[in-house]
């Protein structure tokens, strides 16, 4: 697998994006969430970052976001942007 196609949220502290992956487990829809707390220009169009391949994203995005099966969705992964909620979305 040399691409994947993601979505994602980012905030800034680590105790927003765990409050927002409980709202996501407890039923809240991934791109409402993004629409409505990203701060990433992305979250405009649900997080849908679209499909990248290796060495397009900062390592520790890139690391989580090859690790996902489509349709999971990841825990916060920290850069130097903020937290991160990573989803991958279908190829």
């Amino acid at each position: 697998m040399d691409r994947v196609n993601a979505q994602h949220i980012l905030v800034k502290t680590q105790h927003e994006a765990e409050d927002l992956l409980k709202k996501i487990e407890e039923g809240a829809s991934f791109e409402q969430l993004a629409s409505d707390f990203s701060s990433c220009p992305s979250g405009k169009q649900g997080g849908n970052l679209g499909s990248f391949g290796k060495g397009q994203m900062v390592p520790e995005f890139e690391t989580a976001a090859f690790g996902l099966e489509i349709g999971q969705i990841s825990g916060p992964v920290q850069t130097q942007f903020g937290y991160h909620l990573i989803k991958r979305i279908e190829d």
